[in-house]
């Protein structure tokens, strides 16, 4: 009986594993930085003071 495809998948299932952790976190930055940039852009946009006129 021969282990092979039970150490090659193990292994590719490793590797997928650490690919997911290399991509993951970097993901979850971008998203979190794309949400800090919008309502930075919301709170200037509503905080933008409006001249007053008669």
């Amino acid at each position: 009986m021969s282990y092979v495809s039970y150490v090659a998948a193990a292994y590719a299932v490793f590797a997928i594993v650490l690919l997911w952790d290399f991509v993951a976190p970097r993901l979850q930055i971008r998203r979190e930085l794309r949400a800090a940039r919008m309502r930075a852009a919301r709170d200037t946009k509503r905080s933008a003071p409006v001249e007053l006129t008669r």
